[in-house]
């Protein structure tokens, strides 16, 4: 009698749809699908797989405070409100994912560089054609608004990128000081809104790029005064800016804002009051959003934002690791600008909610809720997870070091 004779029906149907499943994502299936399963970083995604699933637990804790406050007495939003929402937007925002991740190289640049060029301008007509909230004019459209600042931010990273990278195929080329001037031109049109925490976030990816690219220690100074430069000037010019700092250094509204969220954070204790148990959220303006990791502290303990925060320092340290062996500046370029403005954003946002910088409006990656953040967020945790594919049969170390160390190319 044969093994499968003595074997009960749902083993047999078991194994073979675990033998299917192998066959189709198995190494030697050279389908499109299976291409990307064995290329892609799983654990980076994974990773913000996580985070998402721990902003939904997040938003669910935090939308009641929120729907409580946004209700009026002729609509009553319900409690779970910003929950069931962030659930539509996470359904639009991994396919976006996953689309733009199973791109090749040269087709997410050109998709970055594209969206570059269709956000900048959208980024231009907020001035005279976007929608005011809450004292800033950041947000475009008619029924469905969108923040074109947010899908600029991977589409800038991407671009600048490139931009530096040209210097490989001819170093006469004044590439810094082109992508200088294009930083330039955001950081205006982002300052007329005014925007100064995304401002920074653009910022802090150019001057991250340029200084992989090779600065010398002049131009890295020149810089770095350029930038202090820039955070006076927006201290004494703009007086959004200048009411929240002087908040945050002397007290006011701003700061009552920042501390309140402050002591959000610190309510819950190491191990927080419990899910739907937190009192102190109901005072805070934007617990969904801005604010949603003091929330996380209140009703799960400051262990479980240190555990937040270092998962977020682990997909970094991921990122960067499988840059190691890297050979192609523009794709080192590329993924480090994407990391740096997902890592930057959230050391912002944490940093508000621990009252260690002025109150910015920015949101916490792939955690707090929004419909443009997150949709941008996925678009860039795309172009990320695609710059950084890569042949599992292919050994890199044979090709990537000469006998003076690495050697760069342009893709």
């Amino acid at each position: 009698m044969s093994d499968n004779a003595v074997k009960r029906p749902s083993v047999v149907f078991s194994e073979g749809i675990s033998r299917r499943f192998s066959n189709r994502l198995g190494r030697s299936d050279r389908s499109q699908l299976s291409i990307w399963f064995w290329e892609i970083d799983r654990i980076a995604l994974s990773i913000m797989l996580i985070l998402m699933a721990i902003g939904l637990i997040a938003i669910a804790a935090a939308s009641p405070a929120t729907a409580e406050r946004l209700s009026t007495d002729r609509v009553t939003l319900d409690p779970l409100y910003f929950f069931y929402r962030q659930l539509r937007w996470l359904a639009v925002g991994i396919p976006v994912m996953i689309v733009v991740s199973m791109l090749p190289k040269k087709e997410a640049r050109r998709l970055a560089i594209l969206a570059m060029i269709g956000f900048g301008i959208l980024l231009m007509l907020v001035p005279i054609l976007g929608e005011s909230k809450n004292g800033a004019q950041r947000w475009i459209g008619y029924g469905l608004t969108i923040q074109p600042s947010e899908f600029l931010k991977p589409a800038f990273a991407v671009t600048i990128a490139w931009i530096l990278s040209l210097k490989v195929r001819d170093p006469s080329l004044p590439v810094t000081l082109f992508s200088g001037f294009l930083f330039a031109s955001v950081a205006c049109l982002l300052m007329m809104q005014p925007n100064l925490g995304a401002t920074i976030v653009f910022f802090g990816i150019w001057f991250v790029l340029v200084l992989l690219a090779g600065l010398s220690a002049q131009i890295i100074a020149l810089t770095m005064a350029g930038g202090v430069g820039g955070l006076l000037g927006a201290y004494f010019l703009y007086p959004t800016a200048t009411a929240r700092i002087n908040s945050w250094l002397f007290g006011g509204d701003s700061f009552d804002q920042v501390s309140l969220a402050h002591k959000t954070l610190t309510n819950g204790g190491f191990i927080g009051a419990g899910p739907g148990l937190g009192t102190a959220k109901f005072r805070l303006p934007e617990a969904h959003t801005d604010y949603i990791f003091s929330v996380v502290g209140e009703e799960f303990g400051l262990f479980a934002c240190a555990a937040i925060a270092i998962i977020y320092l682990i997909l970094i340290g991921r990122v960067l690791m499988r840059l190691q062996e890297e050979n192609d500046l523009f794709t080192s370029l590329a993924v480090t600008g994407l990391v740096a403005q997902i890592g930057g954003q959230a050391m912002i946002n944490m940093a508000v909610n621990l009252q260690l910088f002025p109150s910015k409006g920015m949101t916490l990656p792939f955690v707090s809720y929004g419909g443009s953040s997150m949709i941008a967020l996925c678009f860039a945790a795309g172009l990320l997870l695609a710059f950084s594919r890569r042949n599992p049969y292919l050994d890199r170390s044979l090709t990537n070091r000469d006998s003076q160390g690495l050697e760069w190319h342009t893709g």
